[in-house]
């Protein structure tokens, strides 16, 4: 009996300085960190109809926009994710283009929307353009800390020795947020200031 307790005491010791501990936490922590990515994404999801009832309400505004944003939504909002999204890279990406694809619709919704003054003169779209622009920082913010809760994850199960403990108890690193348009950030931007004036 006493023999008992002294493995199971020296189990406990053992798995305290190998990071075991550190992996509950951050699992539940990035668990946490994802969930308000979601709920903001969600938030955006459900302004989106709003936007396009009011911006629908203008004449001749360009059919072909309205419908990208619609079309993105439905996409993005028929993506089943579930805590398993969270390792596997391959729904995380798929997950992570449907939310980028509707970024883009909705921000070239903005572009266009500049053209029509009546629709800016509308307090409705004003707010709703308000709104969107605070969910999307919201986004940004809840998308840095999930980063961050990842970064910090997956270093623990790079590292040695917890990379060993990694192993054993099957803690893979997890798939993080990549930035959509690499290849264009890195491009550096073409300035031309025209012809000088005379």
């Amino acid at each position: 009996m006493m023999k008992r307790w002294l493995a199971m005491i020296a189990v406990v010791l053992s798995l305290t300085g190998c990071g075991y501990n550190d992996f509950q936490r951050l699992d539940e922590a990035t668990k946490s960190a994802w969930s308000e990515v979601l709920n903001q994404y969600q938030r955006r999801a459900d302004l989106v109809p709003n936007i396009v009832a009011t911006v629908k309400g203008q004449a001749n505004f360009e059919q072909e926009t309205l419908t990208k944003v619609v079309e993105a939504r439905a996409k993005a909002t028929s993506i089943q994710v579930t805590p398993e999204t969270l390792n596997n890279p391959e729904a995380f990406n798929k997950f992570q283009q449907a939310q980028g694809e509707l970024s883009g619709a909705l921000s070239r919704l903005m572009v266009v929307a500049e053209r029509y003054p009546e629709l800016q003169a509308n307090q409705a779209f004003r707010d709703l353009r308000v709104t969107l622009e605070g969910t999307e920082n919201r986004i940004s913010v809840a998308r840095n800390r999930y980063i961050q809760t990842v970064q910090e994850y997956n270093v623990l199960a790079r590292s040695f020795p917890t990379n060993l403990t990694a192993m054993v108890f099957s803690y893979s690193p997890k798939p993080n947020f990549s930035v959509q348009n690499e290849a264009q950030i890195s491009t550096p931007p073409t300035v031309d200031f025209g012809a000088p004036k005379k």
